[in-house]
């Protein structure tokens, strides 16, 4: 047994098919079916049923999917303890992002520690909040930039930054309120919206928000990509709510609106009370680099709490 096939095994789980499995792990998919195929051989028992059109657990994969966790986990942790001792001259760190994440421009705070750590391997996954904190617990992330919204955090894990990010309203160029500045929620009831399925990160928000001053919105769309909600709204079949960020990005109309609050809260979680993962615990003091002072500056978080 090869930690490459415990590997394999767990990406099928966690991304759903063998499809998304190979393009994480950076194969072709028939070198990942056999790997999996010769790990079936070795352990006498088949894994996962394939004959519906994505592969599920068998009793026997159910079974096995803890432990190969843990033997992933415990190799992870080898390898950190080596690399701490070799001053990051090797390691990994894995981190995890809602898709909607907009006020941490990620990919260049990544690009700038690996400038500075290039020898660290990073592994990024967009998930729903549900499975980056499952990932979290499990060890399979060391990091996850997420949103709470008033639900607690699992026992083990600790918020090591947060950021606030204002919501607007978001419409298509030839929308009535595409050149209104200021609109209240309640003036909203004979929109059209395009809205994020439950559990990606910003729907809960935007649900808090609209139900807190009585705003039944018309849903025409739910979607799961923020790409597809930017060319359904710019394409005129509804409005949506989403970050600032968003909808600067998109360069679509973006109108303020006039309620308390129309913001929400965006975190950095991971286990507590630190990483012990060296290369975790530099990429924590890349991206939180003033948790510890003020934490107030345009861009940075606020600290938890605080």
């Amino acid at each position: 047994m090869e930690m490459r096939q415990l590997r394999h095994f767990v990406a099928v789980t966690t991304h759903g098919s063998f499809t998304a499995a190979a393009r994480a792990e950076l194969i072709v998919q028939s070198a990942l079916s056999a790997s999996i195929r010769k790990l079936e051989r070795e352990l006498g028992a088949e894994l996962f049923e394939r004959t519906g059109r994505r592969p599920v657990l068998t009793p026997a994969g159910h079974a096995f999917l803890p432990a190969a966790r843990r033997l992933l986990a415990d190799a992870a942790a080898a390898s950190d303890a080596v690399a701490a001792v070799t001053g990051l001259t090797a390691g990994r760190v894995a981190i995890g992002a809602i898709q909607t994440l907009a006020s941490v421009d990620l990919p260049a705070e990544l690009a700038a520690f690996h400038r500075a750590w290039p020898a660290i391997q990073i592994a990024v996954r967009e998930a729903s909040v549900a499975g980056l904190l499952d990932a979290l617990l499990t060890r399979e992330l060391d990091l996850a930039y997420l949103t709470l919204d008033g639900a607690e955090l699992p026992n083990g894990l600790a918020v090591f930054g947060s950021w606030q990010e204002e919501l607007v309203l978001m419409t298509g160029p030839e929308h009535r309120l595409a050149r209104v500045e200021r609109v209240l929620l309640s003036e909203l009831t004979e929109e059209a919206f395009v809205d994020f399925k439950a559990g990606t990160g910003l729907e809960t928000a935007v649900h808090r928000l609209t139900a807190g001053c009585g705003l039944h919105r018309q849903i025409t769309c739910e979607v799961t990509q923020a790409g597809v909600l930017v060319d359904l709204v710019r394409a005129g079949i509804g409005v949506a709510i989403v970050s600032r960020q968003i909808a600067e990005r998109a360069n679509l109309p973006r109108v303020k609106m006039r309620q308390p609050d129309p913001v929400r809260t965006v975190v950095l979680v991971g286990r507590a009370p630190r990483p012990t993962n060296p290369a975790a615990s530099a990429l924590l003091h890349h991206l939180t680099p003033q948790v510890s002072a003020s934490g107030t500056g345009h861009g940075r978080p606020v600290p938890a709490g605080g």
